[in-house]
């Protein structure tokens, strides 16, 4: 592979960007790889290999990547209703619905407090799988 500069890195995430809107995780993976191997600090690619990891239906590595993401900001509720739906999918709902709780206390998001299960008062974790993980 010829040497790649942070231009090229840019426009690869940006590409990522776009095949994940394309509905192309696998492809946008690959891009990304290139991109955290150069940049392993970079969050916001690491945030977008784990929603990409995840729409692959690779849970244990988007699992992992939302936690590196967390672990540098703890106080990223969308990654931690993301990784809620992660642990949702791998059938884990205890789990999910810690983070989920943490993201809607970090941020009162409908879609984050109806994942957390504070309006309906049942506390068993099955949120289902929802619609727009996107941050705004």
């Amino acid at each position: 592979m010829p040497d790649r500069s942070p231009e090229t890195h840019v426009i690869d995430f940006r590409a990522a960007e776009h095949l994940l809107e394309a509905r192309d995780p696998r492809g946008a993976i690959r891009l990304l790889d290139s991109v955290i191997s150069a940049h392993p600090e970079n969050t916001a690619a690491r945030l977008l290999r784990a929603r990409a990891f995840f729409l692959a239906a690779q849970l244990r590595p988007a699992e992992l990547e939302f936690q590196i993401v967390l672990e540098r900001e703890p106080d990223n509720a969308f990654a931690h209703f993301a990784l809620g739906r992660t642990l949702e999918r791998a059938n884990r709902p205890v789990e999910a619905l810690r983070h989920f709780r943490l993201a809607a206390a970090l941020e009162p998001r409908p879609q984050f407090i109806e994942a957390a299960r504070f309006a309906s008062g049942t506390d068993d974790g099955d949120g289902g799988p929802g619609a727009g993980h996107r941050r705004s």
